[in-house]
């Protein structure tokens, strides 16, 4: 039973991320914290930034990792199979009716009314990262801020829109400064 919910479960995740991984961790969300508590939100953004640093597509790696977690290879097996099964088959069909009437126009309306939907997943799954990060899952108080955190997002945001630094070094960096800040100064 366990496996044909995780096939379903990333079956969704499959066919309704439009956008790519980023847009996709707000179903991966739904799916792995809200509707089967198989991790806490915790754990979700764990399991997002582990997804990030790793090859391969967020949604996929994603996947895979519930499903080790919650059912051992076989879980990720299944896991990565519903995940990638629906962009297999749409992508083919895709592929094979934009080459054939890619100049038609309402073709193009189509995907150009798709791109704020994209944007606009994007950023809410953004700003729910960045929700739990400054404040932890706690309510919206001065004393509930992670203040080293939301000076290490701040830190990272400027060096990588306005000094244009690697993304992997600032990540790196940023990591290094959160592990010596969160191991020298006293926890609130």
């Amino acid at each position: 039973m366990i496996y044909l919910q995780l096939f379903l479960s990333f079956l969704q995740v499959g066919l309704f991320s439009v956008g790519g991984g980023y847009a996709a961790m707000p179903l991966i969300q739904s799916q792995v914290v809200e509707r089967h508590p198989w991790l806490t939100l915790r754990e979700f953004t764990d399991l997002i930034t582990i997804a990030q640093m790793t090859p391969g597509p967020i949604a996929i790696n994603s996947a895979t990792f519930v499903g080790v977690r919650i059912a051992g290879i076989p879980g990720a097996l299944v896991a990565t199979l519903g995940c990638i099964a629906p962009a297999l088959v749409l992508v083919s069909l895709l592929a094979w009716v934009y080459n054939k009437y890619k100049n038609l126009s309402v073709l193009q309306n189509v995907l150009a009314c798709l791109r704020p939907v994209v944007v606009a997943l994007i950023l809410g799954a953004g700003l729910s990262i960045l929700v739990l990060v400054v404040l932890d899952g706690a309510p919206l108080r001065a004393e509930n801020i992670q203040w080293i955190d939301t000076g290490l997002f701040v830190a990272a945001l400027v060096i990588l829109r306005k000094a244009k630094w690697d993304p992997i070094l600032t990540m790196c960096l940023c990591g290094a400064a959160g592990l010596v800040l969160h191991l020298v100064l006293p926890v609130a």
